[in-house]
C-alpha cells in the first residue's frame, strides 16, 4: 500500500511541475494578447504578481497562525533583488521579442546556475557542467541569429532574466537553508512589490475592467506556477523537477505559433531550443547524482 501511495503522489508532483511550467508559459502568453486591447507597460504586469503574491502568502500565513521568522537578511534581499529584475526582464523579453524566445532565453538558468557554481563554490566545480554550459550557449547563438545580422538587442532581455534568475535560484538555495519557505515568498513579494513601487511607480494606474482582468490573469498564473512547482517538488526528485521544468522549452516552441501567433522557430531555432534543453536535463542529473 506505502507504494501505491508513493506512486500516486509521485504522479501528481510530475503533473504540478509539469503545470506550474504551463502556468509561467501563460502569464506570458497573457502579457502578448494584453497587447492588442490594453496599454500596460511591462512593470506593471511585475508589480501586480508581486502584490498579489503577497496577498496569498499573507492569507496562508493568517490561516495557519505563522510568522516570518527572518535569520539572514541580505539572503532575503539577494533573493528578492534577482527575482525583480528577473521577472522585469523577462516580461520586457515578452513585451519586445516572441513569447517562445522569452520562455526559452529565461529557461537558461540552469547554465548561468552552474557558472556561478563553478565560481563561487569550488567543491561543485564539474567539467561536465562547463560542457554543458558550451553546448547550451551554442543553442542561444541558433535561436537568436538565424535569418539575423547578429544579435538583437532586444534579445538581451531574455538572457537578463536568465542571468538574473540564476542569481535569484542561488540565493534561494543559501536561504532555504536558514528560512522555511513562507518566510522567503513573504519577503519576496512583499520587498519585490516595494522595490517595483518605487522604480517604476510612474507606468502605474488604476486599472478599469478590462485592465484588472489582464493583471490579474497574468498574475494568477504566475502565483499559480510559483506554488504548483513548490508543491510539486515535494513529491519528486530533483532530477525530475529540473527535467519536467525545463519542457517549458518545448512548450514554448510548440504552442507560440498556435497561442499568439509567433513565427515558428524554424529549422536552427529548434536546435537550440533542444539544445538548451538537453544542457538542461544533463545538468539536472549531475545534481541529482
Amino acid at each position: 500500500m506505502p507504494d501505491k501511495f508513493s506512486a500516486v503522489f509521485g504522479l501528481l508532483g510530475c503533473l504540478a511541475v509539469f503545470a506550474s511550467a504551463f502556468c509561467f508559459y501563460f502569464s506570458t502568453v497573457v502579457i502578448r494578447w494584453s497587447r492588442e486591447v490594453v496599454a500596460i507597460d511591462s512593470a506593471y504586469f511585475a508589480f501586480f504578481r508581486f502584490l498579489l503574491g503577497f496577498a496569498v502568502v499573507c492569507v496562508i500565513m493568517g490561516m495557519r497562525r505563522q510568522k516570518p521568522a527572518p535569520r539572514r537578511y541580505h539572503l532575503l534581499i539577494g533573493r528578492t533583488l534577482g527575482n525583480c529584475i528577473a521577472v522585469y526582464c523577462f516580461y520586457q523579453a515578452v513585451r519586445y521579442t516572441s513569447v517562445a524566445e522569452a520562455n526559452i532565453l529565461n529557461m537558461t538558468y540552469p547554465i548561468f546556475v552552474a557558472i556561478l557554481s563553478w565560481i563561487l563554490l569550488r567543491r561543485q566545480r564539474d567539467p561536465v557542467a562547463v560542457a554543458m554550459v558550451v553546448v547550451a550557449i551554442a543553442g542561444v547563438w541558433l535561436i537568436l541569429q538565424p535569418g539575423r545580422i547578429g544579435m538583437g538587442v532586444h534579445s538581451l532581455w531574455g538572457l537578463g532574466s536568465g542571468v538574473s534568475a540564476a542569481f535569484a535560484i542561488f540565493y534561494l538555495n543559501l536561504s532555504r537553508q536558514h528560512h522555511d519557505a513562507n518566510t522567503v515568498l513573504f519577503y519576496m513579494f512583499g520587498l519585490g512589490s516595494v522595490l517595483m513601487f518605487l522604480f517604476f511607480r510612474q507606468h502605474f494606474f488604476w486599472p478599469n475592467g478590462r485592465e484588472l482582468y489582464y493583471l490579474t490573469l497574468c498574475g494568477g498564473a504566475g502565483i499559480a506556477g510559483q506554488f504548483l512547482i513548490t508543491l510539486g517538488f515535494r513529491y519528486v526528485t530533483a532530477v525530475e523537477g529540473g527535467v519536467i521544468s525545463s519542457t517549458r522549452i518545448l512548450l514554448a516552441g510548440i504552442l507560440g505559433p498556435w497561442l499568439v501567433a509567433d513565427h515558428s522557430l524554424g529549422m536552427a531555432g529548434w536546435m537550440g531550443a533542444l539544445l538548451i534543453f538537453g544542457a538542461n536535463v544533463v545538468l539536472a542529473f549531475r545534481k541529482g547524482r
